[in-house]
């Protein structure tokens, strides 16, 4: 006779075990229609699943994350049924979820094409129609391998082969299609409503080269149609935004086949990129850091103390002298910091040391996983790395989380999300630190009253973190800043400080970057302002263009004073028709263009034009620099 307490506190009695579906049918017929799964004592589980004993229950419908999760989940094992509908001799491998999706990858004759595409969802839809109900059932692991040869299933054979022996697995049937999974899945694929197959895509079976090319096939699921729309209206606007696009068409930056994930900056860019570093170095200063450079190369004996060697090596570009001395380009700027730190006696009344460095950093990625200027080999990072004593840290973590988040203001990001990572399992150090640093950065968090995500186990192997999700215009999340407190890299590298007692005490390391990679973060404001940069952050401001060469002069005179107030200027003085240069200074989208004609000259007047096509009027120069100054001093 179990008792299920709900979300709202009371309780439900029932004289027999009852599965999720009951309990959800004994409150209301709408409810039951809507129930997907269930979290019972905090484990999620089938609609189906038998509750026997006392429990707490939430009922999960698709207005929740996790309903949303499971339709895509079970949208990927409808995709599957589809396919082995249509292409009885292929064979599935795997189908999980994704962000925003989900994929599931294929080994088949011939490469799927574009109107395969259409065939599978049309099937999907079919088969999702026919309201077909989903059982979960269990059968031995030897007795799973068997069956899943006899179907002619040899990857999920092999995937159950991996597993240890004498292990009971769970299978998901769908009509006459099987699949095994851990599940839950949704009770019947008429749940399922909202589908669209996305792409194409080539995967490697287990993810090795030398193994078999699979197809994947990507798709999505919603729980509404307009959600859909909206999420495809979404993926056009990024299209629009692609940052590699609007690099090329603003002439900020290119890559090359000749330096695989390292950025050539061309003058505008740089000039954007070195904003970046201008307004930091301020902010940083304001905040009492000071600036230091430390080598690229360094020593492999560096990185072994560091714990980088063993821990990391997988991703470094090393060299070997003709002495035999092995030497890394660094991936991280930690080590080069402890090492400035070490070169000199510190007293308590030093600290905390905030010590910022711009530092170039170059990690191994995989070819395929480079992507623009988000994914590279070689960028620089604004780190600092701030050495205190225990009772300073929790303050420090505090002041870090504030500049953090007041400088994402500054760039238009007011949505920020915090994660907190914890310990993983490979790591450094005592549980006994480990329990001070994770406190440290939760208490500090919860002082400032600030929200957070916990993560178990994804925390640096020498230190937990957290990190700064942001949110762009278009409702996509970008990780971007981290801040670490670490007590291991101290300890390793053997560095002190003299403390009130006279005595050395080890100081605590808080490793802290807020823009994270500056090539990355100059990607994602491409994309945050489609290249329509705040005049602030805009690489050329103003754009003054003549309507014949008798402006001529006059024009690189204006540009002249712009130039002298502090502006970005440049004078467009091209033989052609004024239409066509403010069409093309609009495509540049440069915030304002001054057009200077015959009249303008005659009276030492400036005709204004902004981004947004307004026209401004004719006033004179000195105005429309008051003008920008005053839209300077509302942003950053």
């Amino acid at each position: 006779m179990p008792d299920i307490r709900l979300p709202d506190g009371s309780i439900r009695s029932f004289e027999q075990p009852v599965t999720v579906a009951g309990v959800a049918t004994s409150i209301g017929a709408g409810l039951a229609r809507a129930t997907l799964a269930g979290r019972v004592d905090g484990v999620l589980v089938d609609a189906s699943h038998l509750i026997e004993t006392d429990a707490s229950l939430s009922i999960i419908t698709d207005r929740d994350a996790e309903g949303l999760d499971l339709i895509r989940h079970s949208s990927a094992h409808l995709m599957a049924h589809a396919v082995k509908t249509l292409f009885p001799d292929a064979q599935v491998t795997i189908g999980p979820t994704i962000e925003n999706g989900f994929y599931y990858d294929f080994s088949y004759k011939r490469p799927f094409t574009p109107d395969d595409l259409v065939a599978i969802e049309k099937k999907m839809n079919e088969l999702a129609k026919a309201d077909i109900p989903v059982e979960r059932y269990t059968l031995p692991r030897d007795e799973a391998i068997a069956y899943f040869k006899s179907i002619g299933e040899a990857y999920k054979a092999e995937i159950i082969a991996a597993i240890p022996e004498g292990q009971v697995l769970s299978l998901y049937r769908q009509g006459d299609f099987t699949d095994l999974c851990r599940g839950p899945h949704v009770p019947s694929t008429g749940k399922i409503k909202v589908i669209k197959l996305m792409k194409l895509a080539g995967a490697y079976w287990r993810g090795d080269s030398k193994n078999e090319m699979l197809q994947r096939v990507y798709g999505t699921a919603f729980a509404k149609k307009d959600e859909l729309e909206a999420y495809l209206h979404m993926l056009e606007e990024a299209e629009k935004r692609d940052h590699r696009k609007l690099g090329q068409q603003l002439d900020l930056f290119h890559m090359q086949d000749e330096a695989p994930g390292s950025v050539f900056w061309h003058p505008k860019g740089w000039r954007l990129f070195q904003s970046l570093i201008s307004y930091m170095r301020q902010r940083q200063e304001n905040a009492g850091y000071v600036e230091v450079n430390t080598p690229d190369v360094m020593d492999r004996a560096l990185w072994e103390t560091s714990g980088h060697w063993f821990n990391y090596r997988d991703n470094m570009f090393t060299t070997q002298t003709e002495d035999e001395r092995v030497f890394a380009l660094k991936p991280m700027n930690c080590p080069g910091a402890v090492a400035m730190y070490a070169h000199g006696l510190h007293s308590y009344r030093n600290l905390p040391m905030r010590m910022a460095e711009f530092g170039k950093v170059h990690r191994y990625e995989p070819s395929g996983a480079l992507h623009g200027l988000l994914r590279v080999r070689h960028f620089t990072q604004d780190d600092a790395h701030i050495f205190c004593t225990e009772a300073q840290m929790e303050a420090e973590c505090r002041d870090v989380v504030a500049l953090i988040l007041d400088i994402y203001k500054d760039f238009g990001f007011d949505d920020v999300r915090i994660k907190l990572s914890t310990r993983p399992d490979n790591r450094i150090g005592s549980d006994e630190t480990w329990d001070k640093l994770e406190g440290a950065l939760s208490k500090s968090l919860e002082a400032m009253n600030m929200p957070y995500e916990l993560f178990p186990g994804e925390g640096a192997f020498y230190g937990p973190k957290l990190e700064f999700v942001l949110r762009d215009t278009l409702g996509r999340d970008w990780q971007c800043g981290t801040l670490q407190v670490d007590m291991n890299l101290p300890e390793r590298f053997d560095i002190n400080y003299i403390a009130e007692d006279n005595a050395k005490h080890r100081p605590v390391m808080l490793h802290r970057a807020l823009f994270g990679s500056l090539e990355r973060f100059t990607g994602i404001l491409i994309e945050h302002y489609a290249g329509a940069f705040p005049l602030w952050l805009a690489p050329l401001q103003v754009v003054v263009a003549s309507i014949t060469e008798a402006q001529t002069e006059y024009a690189a005179e204006v540009v002249r004073e712009l130039k002298a107030a502090g502006f970005h200027a440049d004078a467009d003085l091209r033989n052609e028709k004024i239409g066509f240069k403010i069409r093309e200074h609009s495509l540049q989208k440069v915030p304002y263009q001054i057009i200077v004609g015959d009249k303008e000259k005659a009276g030492a007047l400036v005709a204004v034009r902004a981004r947004t096509g307004e026209d401004l009027g004719q006033m004179p120069l000195a105005q429309f620099i008051e003008r920008l100054h005053a839209e300077m001093k509302h942003s950053a």
